[in-house]
């Protein structure tokens, strides 16, 4: 509007604002579908993982299906509603702006001159980041801040109550003994209707936390906790928080963050195994917690039928077997009725009758015929140790192996973990490791997480040619990604140098960020030739890009501006998953917009004639005869 105002008989308003939206509107709606088939890889994520990160994806794209919709019509009618007021457009370019574009005038003029120092530069950069994109470590989600711990102390099975009440009691005293513990509270055992029972061998120990007046960090304070109890010997002692707790034990059924479990059929074998496995892991650096399953030997009947003497009987191993499970477990021969209740009459052995080998083996049993006889005449009867507990998975026997994480990132961890008991426990055939919790959450999420984005990346792919008919103008739009990652590989480092799946979802939400601004510089380029008649020559680059610097900068500074808040008090409880993600855009953003102002009118120097060419040989008008 400016620019028809200068002209000695200005346009219609309605037409100027006509052309003017149309000129940015296919950017707008590219950059839109562009931004919503990044996202669809976090609609993939099943689990914990989804069920955090989907919402983002949905309020994302929403938000931003909203602004392509009020830009291509709201803004346009407000621009003519103010225009027709008699509001004027007296505008000059503030002094921070002149300096923008006159340092970028310079840069770009030296930038055109020397375009192998900038590619060069540049190439070197990304190299760089991706050397130490390498060296990243890996979690599953970053560490939560919760301001207290669950700290779970368990006694061998089968310790009476008031022995676990003491240990439990020791435990809170020690725990106390820690300046930053405000107070503790305790369950000792679980009821056996609750969802997840316990026996009362088991601790669990709510401890609230209060850094006010303390200088130390949480893992100094954990790590004191944990010298704390180390005193309570045979007792296994895990600790976590309230959230981070009951995510692991969702995502594994154990309570901590890695499940290493041992599938095989010999429980003894089992246990054996699992003894090495704890001996061979427990001095790596990082491993905290580390316990077995526990399980106890406790004096078991074992009652093994002979095919043969049955036979011999005329018997039927099924009733047998049944006849047997009625003397020991019961059988309900009828009811008694007391009012308007009933009660079930089950008939079994005395206990102290089902306690007793020789009675057992002088019970008899019943045959065919009506005779009687002892249950020692078809069946061997022996008192031998078993386990308290089988627990099957997809009906294999297991015993399973956790650990925490204590000073590293969770992958080293686990992979240091997976090369010792490679090296050192040698399984027999049958036997085999499943690593769970935390770490098989995260490579699987990733995984999901890369094969989705490769298709969003061909979508892309697909959706800009469609625009611009060439490759070469699609490959100039998708370099903004490679230059966008160098900063968020920087800002990754600069927070600690791990990976997790709120970073990835950091990198995928700036794919389609970066990938906006490229289109809207190539297509103001393409506008200058195609109905401005611009010939293709540096005049061109300087101008398109000085005419695009200042909404470039202006997009980036909002976006950055508006995750300021997510980048403070990166330790404040409710801001782990969010900081990362936040971490990630800013610094991309950084490097994407300041590198683009310079990489991108290098290169388009270099291809631009031909990618030119390539777009308007598919238009009816060419021109071009502009193209010297």
């Amino acid at each position: 509007m400016r620019e028809n105002k200068q002209l000695v008989e200005p346009r219609n308003v309605v037409l100027v604002i006509y052309e003017a939206s149309s000129e940015v509107r296919n950017s707008i709606v590219y950059a839109t579908v562009i931004v919503v088939l990044v996202f669809i890889p976090l609609f993939s994520l099943s689990g914990v993982e989804g069920k955090i990160f989907s919402p983002l994806g949905y309020a994302y794209i929403t938000s931003i299906l909203a602004s392509m919709i009020v830009s291509l019509t709201v803004t346009p009618v407000m621009c003519y509603y103010l225009l027709t007021k008699g509001k004027t457009l007296e505008h000059k370019d503030t002094p921070v702006v002149r300096w923008l574009k006159n340092k970028n005038t310079k840069m770009l003029t030296w930038g055109l001159k020397n375009p192998k120092t900038v590619l060069g530069s540049t190439l070197i950069l990304f190299i760089i980041s991706l050397i130490v994109f390498t060296n990243f470590g890996s979690e599953f989600l970053p560490e939560f801040n919760e301001g207290s711990l669950t700290v779970n102390v368990f006694a061998r099975p089968g310790t009476s109550l008031q022995e676990s009440n003491t240990i439990g009691t020791l435990a809170e005293q020690q725990m106390l003994k820690v300046p930053e513990v405000k107070y503790t509270a305790r369950r000792t055992g679980r009821a056996e209707l609750d969802e997840h029972a316990e026996g009362v061998h088991a601790n669990e120990i709510e401890v609230e936390l209060d850094y006010k007046k303390s200088k130390r960090e949480k893992k100094e304070v954990m790590d004191d906790i944990r010298a704390k109890l180390a005193p309570l010997k045979g007792a296994t002692v895990i600790i976590g928080q309230p959230i981070s707790h009951r995510l692991e034990h969702l995502l594994s059924g154990v309570k901590a963050q890695v499940a290493i479990t041992l599938f095989g059929e010999d429980l003894s074998a089992l246990r054996n195994y699992s003894n090495q496995i704890k001996t061979t892991i427990q001095n790596i650096p990082g491993v905290v917690d580390l316990a077995i399953e526990q399980q106890v030997l406790i004096p078991q009947l074992n009652i093994k039928v002979d095919d043969d003497k049955i036979l011999k009987y005329g018997l039927q191993k099924g009733n047998v077997v049944k006849e047997l499970q009625a003397l020991f477990q019961g059988d309900a021969v009828t009811q008694i009725i007391d009012g308007a209740k009933r009660f079930d009459l089950v008939v079994k052995l005395s206990d102290d009758a089902r306690k007793d080998v020789p009675t057992i083996q002088n019970t008899l049993i019943s045959l065919p015929t009506g005779e009687m006889i002892p249950i020692k005449e078809i069946a061997s009867i022996t008192e031998e140790p078993g386990p308290n507990t089988i627990i099957h998975d997809n009906a294999q026997r297991k015993i399973t192996v956790s650990l925490n994480t204590s000073g590293r990132d969770l992958g080293s961890v686990v992979q240091d973990v997976q090369t010792a008991i490679g090296k050192n426990v040698k399984l027999p055939q049958g036997y085999f490791i499943v690593y769970g919790g935390q770490y098989e959450s995260s490579q699987a999420a990733s995984r999901s997480i890369i094969f989705l984005s490769i298709i969003a990346f061909f979508g892309i792919y697909l959706v800009l040619f469609s625009h611009f008919r060439s490759s070469l103008i699609v490959f100039q739009v998708m370099m903004n990604i490679p230059l966008a990652l160098i900063g968020s590989i920087i800002a990754v480092q600069m927070t600690g140098g791990v990976m997790s799946i709120a970073t990835m979802v950091g990198f995928v939400t700036l794919t389609g960020i970066a990938s906006r601004n490229g289109i809207m510089r190539i297509s103001h380029y393409i506008h200058l030739v195609e109905y401005e008649g611009e010939t293709f020559n540096d005049h061109l680059i300087i101008r398109g890009s000085l005419e695009r610097l200042v909404p470039v900068m202006m997009t980036a500074l909002v976006a950055a501006l508006a995750l300021v808040p997510l980048l403070t008090n990166k330790d404040a409880a409710g801001k782990e998953i969010l900081y990362p993600v936040a971490a990630v855009i800013v610094g991309g953003l950084m490097t994407s917009t300041l590198l683009d102002m310079i990489v991108s009118p290098v290169v388009f120097s270099l291809f631009g004639k031909r990618m030119l060419k390539k777009y308007f040989s598919s238009k009816e008008e060419n021109p071009l005869k502009n193209l010297k």
